[in-house]
Parts: structure tokens; sequence; C-alpha cells
């Protein structure tokens, strides 16, 4: 079905012969030398008669490209059939950790040393890929929280914006609570028995306003559920003056406190040593049961508004192509 957004502006359609009424061209009276004999040699009527054509046709081709344009202005739109969304599925925003800290390489994939974030991408990528029915949000924080993807069913779009996610560009903080708390808001709008949050992190809370307990109460009172996820090798091997040194580069992982969070809010805390446990656990996340929701009928809307525009654009051109020689012959012959 063809619609206009602003049909108003097909009002404007008389404005240039209003204006062409209003100020009409003062006649301009001189004495001239009349040259019959000229006048003939010239071409006399038949040489009128071309000049009014051309004047006519030039009349015509601005009138359709005003019309045109005021087409283009009037944003014609083609709204296709109703196409019904999934009904069935979970809200989930996953809540991904990019402080600086994820930097720490502690992570091996196909035998290959690479960092924290590296291997997070690599497993929750393939997760946002299988969870057909749900729509997925993500939210990235380090020392501040944003909304990096709305809720969506577009898993591809998803997809890539989790891996265009670079390490400390929400800055070197991790601020958990604040993640919770913009998680919440973000969900409060949903049905409340679908809301669930995926919180990823390998540190503790540092930065931000809210405190991580006090966020997961204000979401247990909004009915979402958060699975914890605490991401980083327990032990890693290192070479130094005095010979190889064991270390724990998940030393400052408060799972405590993630496990607060999970049990307030009935989800549950996860622990990932490495990218193979990472992977298990969202196996057991993939599991969720989906719960049915009330279909959503949408109408995909096609702009049309160019093809008005290229024609009136096509039109001009031909107008200046035409009358571009003539004038110049012109000149050249005074």
């Amino acid at each position: 079905m063809l619609e206009l957004i602003w049909p108003w502006a097909l009002a404007l359609a008389p404005l240039p012969f209003i204006y062409r009424w209003v100020r009409k061209p003062a006649e301009v009276r001189m004495r001239a030398l009349r040259a019959p004999l000229l006048a003939n040699a010239a071409g006399g009527s038949s040489s009128a008669a071309i000049s009014s054509w051309r004047k006519s046709l030039l009349l015509l081709t601005l009138v359709v490209i005003w019309l045109c344009t005021l087409l283009a202005i009037a944003r014609p739109v083609w709204i296709g059939d109703p196409v019904t969304l999934p009904t069935s599925g979970r809200d989930i925003l996953l809540a991904v950790d990019i402080s600086g800290s994820m930097e720490r390489e502690d992570m091996q994939i196909s035998g290959q040393t690479v960092n924290r974030l590296q291997a997070v991408k690599a497993v929750v990528g393939k997760f946002v890929t299988e969870r057909e029915g749900d729509r997925l949000g993500l939210i990235l924080f380090g020392e501040k929280a944003y909304l990096q993807t709305p809720l969506t069913f577009d898993r591809k779009t998803m997809q890539t914006l989790l891996y265009e996610a670079q390490l400390g560009f929400a800055g070197n903080g991790t601020a958990i609570g604040d993640a919770i708390g913009l998680s919440v808001k973000r969900l409060q709008q949903r049905p409340e028995n679908h809301r669930v949050v995926i919180l990823l992190t390998d540190g503790a809370n540092n930065a931000g306003e809210l405190e991580p307990l006090k966020a997961a109460e204000l979401a247990s009172r909004a009915n979402v559920k958060i699975y914890t996820i605490g991401v980083g090798a327990e032990t890693q091997e290192s070479w130094g003056l005095f010979g190889k040194r064991v270390t724990n580069p998940s030393a400052d992982l408060d799972e405590k406190t993630l496990a607060a969070i999970a049990d307030t809010t009935g989800g549950e805390y996860f622990r990932a040593r490495n990218p193979e446990e990472l992977v298990a656990i969202y196996e057991e996340l993939n599991r969720l049961e989906p719960i049915e929701q009330d279909a959503e009928m949408i109408r995909p809307v096609a702009a049309l508004y160019y093809w008005p525009l290229a024609l009136a654009f096509l039109l001009s051109l031909l107008i200046g192509l035409i009358s571009g020689p003539r004038e110049y012959n012109r000149g050249s012959h005074v």
C-alpha cells in the first residue's frame, strides 16, 4: 500500500503559479525599427512557432520537476503486508566487561594464547547466533556502562557489534553495579517473566555510582534474573629473574559478590577458567526454556522518495543540456 508521510507538502503545488500571477512581468514599451525583409529572411512565423513550442515544452518540464520535488518531500513509502515476529523466547541482555584487565592473556584457543576479551567474543558470539526467537541486547561496561545494542531479533548485527567491542573503550575501571542498573532500566518495559541478564566480568566493582548488591536488590524487585560469570585463569606460569613463577591472574575477581548477585536475583554464578568452561557455561545457559510471548505484528516500510527526486534531477539535466548549446550559439553570433 502506497502512503505519504507528509501529504501536506503537495498543497504547495500551486505556489509557483500564484507567484507568477501576483508578480506579473512589467510590460516594456520602446520604439523599435521594423525590418520586414530581414524578418522574412530569418524565418518569420516559422521561427516564432518553434520558439512558442519550445517555451511550452520547457514550461511543462518545469511543472513536472516541481511536482516531482514536492512528491519527494511528501515522503512516499510502500507499506508491505503484515509480518508476524517470533512469539517465543526471552529478553536477554548480555553485559560484558571491556575494562583494561580483560586484556590479560591467560586463555588458550586452538593452541594460541589470547586475551580474555577475545575468548569471550569467540564463545559469546556463537551463543548469540543460537538464541533464535530471543530478543538480545548488549551492554558494555568498564568505568562506565553503556548500551551498545538495544533488545533486537537481529542476531547478526548483535554479533557484529560484539566483535567490534574494544578494550578500554569504557574506561579501565569496573562498574558492575552500573551495568546491572542499566540492564534493569532497559528491561523494565518487557514482560516480567522474560527478563534475563548474563553478566561477565574478570574483576571486582571499583567504579560507578551504584553498588552491585544494591543493584541486585533493584533487579530482584523488577523480576530480572541475573546469571554472573567470572572469567580468568586461576594459575599462570611466567619466567622471571629467579626462574619460573606461578601466579593467580584472577586474584582480583570478586566471586563472593558475583555469587551474591546471582543468588539475590534467582540466577546462578559460573566460573570460567578457560574457553572450554566458558563454552560449557553458555551451553547450559542456552537451555533456558523459552516462554510464550504475545504475538507482535510489523509492516515493513520501504522508502520511495528517491524515485521522483531522481526524475526531477534527470529532467533538470535535460533542460541544461538543451538550453546550454543554444545560449552558447546565440552569444557567439553577437
